[in-house]
C-alpha cells in the first residue's frame, strides 16, 4: 500500500514520543472546516479553502502549553475523516472516512506517523472500527452500503464482510465468550430514514440470525440506536446501545437459556430534557458509565454500582453543543469531551470541555480548533496517556 504523506521534522515528532513530559497531556483530534455560514458568523472570512487534518494538542488543563498544537497532520480534503480508533494495545489508529471507501492506519509507536491506506471496496460511509477481544480481527461498520467489512489487526488486509441488507450499520460490539456480535441500525446517510433495530450476528459462521427492536414506540419509530458498548467483565453479558433520536439508553442482556438476548429501556434521556445520546465509557472499577449527548451538549454519570440494568443518574454537566467523544486519563483523573456531531448546524461548537471525572466538575474549555474554523470530529490521548474506558 502507498504512503498517504508524511515526513515530519525529527524535532516535532519528538515532541509527541514516549518520551513526553509529565506536565502534559497529548490528545490526537481528526478536523474539518466549519461549514461556510458558520466561518461567517465567527467573521473567520479569511478561510476560504476547505481543510482536513489530524491534530496533537496539549490538553492537560495545568500545562502551559494548554491548548498548543504540537502537530499538524494534513489529509484530502474530501476524505471526510470521521472517528479515530485504537486496537486493544493502543499499537496502531485507524481513521474512517465518510467520503471515500478507504480506511487510514498508521502506527502509533513509529516518529514520524506514516499513514497508510487500506482500501475497502464497498464500504460507503466508514463509521466504527471495533476489536475481536484478541485484537486479531477488527470489524468496520459501514452505514452507507448496509454491510461489515473484516480485516486482519496483523497485516491490515480485508478477508471478509457481513452483509447486513436493509440496515444502516454504525455501533458494534463483538461477545467473543458467547459467539454473537451486535450491529445497530441507524440513520440513512442523508438522516431521511432511521431504523429502530440492532442485528444479531453468530461470529464463528457470520450468519444474521436475528434483530431485536430497541424501542417501545409504534411501528416505525426511528429511535436510531447509535452505540454499543458492552460493561467489562459482566456475566452474562451485558451489552448499553444509546438511541440517538429516541433519546434512551438501553440493554441487551445475554439469556443462556435461550441462547439470545433480553431487551430492556434502561434510562430516558427525555425525562431531563437531554436529547441525541451518543458516545458510552466506563471508569476503572466499572461502577461509572458515561453518556454524552449532543443536543444540548452534556457529559451525564451515572452510578452502575447497583447493577447494569438500574444506571442512577449522578450529575449532569454542560460542555458544549454537539457533545460526542470523550477521551479519558490512564489515572481517571480527567476526560475530554469533543463537542461537535457532523458539522450539524447547532451540534458543531467545536470545543474541547475538560471535565475533572474525580470532582465531577468542567474545569476549562480548550478552543483551539474552533478558534481556526475547525470542528474537531473525535478524540483520543496518545497511548501514554490513553484509557480505553471499556472501548
Amino acid at each position: 500500500m502507498r504512503h498517504l504523506l508524511f515526513v515530519f521534522p525529527v524535532l516535532v515528532a519528538a515532541a509527541v514520543g514516549p518520551s513526553s513530559s509529565s506536565a502534559e497531556i497529548l490528545a490526537m483530534m481528526n478536523y474539518e472546516s466549519k461549514p461556510a455560514k458558520t466561518l461567517k458568523s465567527l467573521k473567520l472570512t479569511s478561510v476560504t479553502v476547505r481543510r482536513e487534518g489530524i491534530a496533537v494538542i496539549d490538553v492537560d488543563p495545568e500545562s502551559e502549553g494548554f491548548g498548543k498544537i504540537l502537530m499538524d497532520i494534513p489529509l484530502p480534503p474530501d476524505l471526510v475523516a470521521h472517528h479515530i480508533f485504537y486496537d486493544r494495545r493502543m499499537e496502531k489508529a485507524y481513521v474512517t472516512a465518510l467520503g471515500k471507501p478507504e480506511l487510514l492506519v498508521f502506527r502509533l509507536d513509529r516518529f514520524p506517523y506514516r499513514i497508510r491506506r487500506i482500501p475497502v471496496p464497498g464500504c460507503e460511509m466508514g463509521e466504527d472500527v471495533i476489536f475481536s477481544g484478541d485484537n486479531k480481527t477488527w470489524y468496520l461498520t459501514c452505514m452507507g452500503s448496509a454491510n461489515v467489512i473484516i480485516g486482519d489487526v496483523a497485516t491490515d488486509t480485508v478477508k471478509g464482510k457481513i452483509p447486513l441488507y436493509g440496515t444502516f450499520p454504525h455501533g458494534l460490539a463483538v461477545l467473543d465468550g458467547i459467539d454473537r456480535i451486535l450491529v445497530t441500525s441507524t440513520v440513512s446517510g442523508d438522516l431521511k430514514d432511521s431504523h429502530d433495530f440492532i442485528s444479531v450476528v453468530e461470529a464463528s459462521t457470520l450468519k444474521v440470525i436475528g434483530r431485536h427492536r430497541v424501542s417501545n414506540g409504534k411501528l416505525p419509530s426511528g429511535d436510531a440506536p447509535v452505540e454499543l458498548l458492552t460493561v467489562p467483565g459482566s456475566s452474562p453479558p451485558v451489552t448499553y446501545i444509546t438511541n440517538m433520536f429516541g433519546g434512551t439508553l438501553w440493554t441487551a442482556t445475554w439469556n443462556p437459556s435461550k441462547k439470545d438476548f433480553d431487551m430492556a429501556q434502561a434510562f430516558d434521556f427525555n425525562d431531563i430534557d437531554a436529547g441525541m445520546p451518543l458516545e458510552m465509557y466506563f471508569n476503572r472499577a466499572v461502577d461509572r458509565l458515561y453518556v454524552t449527548t449532543a443536543k444540548p451538549g452534556q457529559f451525564h454519570i451515572f452510578d452502575i454500582s447497583g447493577g447494569a440494568h438500574k444506571p442512577r443518574l449522578i450529575k449532569t454537566l454542560d460542555a458544549a453543543n454537539g457533545a460526542h467523544h470523550v477521551a479519558i486519563t490512564r489515572d481517571g483523573k480527567y476526560g475530554f469531551v469533543q463537542n461537535s456531531l457532523l458539522n450539524l448546524p447547532g451540534m458543531s461548537d467545536g470545543s474541547v470541555t475538560v471535565i475533572d471525572l474525580e470532582a465531577q466538575k468542567v474545569v476549562r474549555s480548550m478552543d483551539t480548533l474552533k478558534n481556526l474554523g475547525f470542528n474537531p470530529n473525535s478524540i483520543v490521548l496518545l497511548p501514554e496517556w490513553n484509557d480505553l474506558a471499556g472501548h
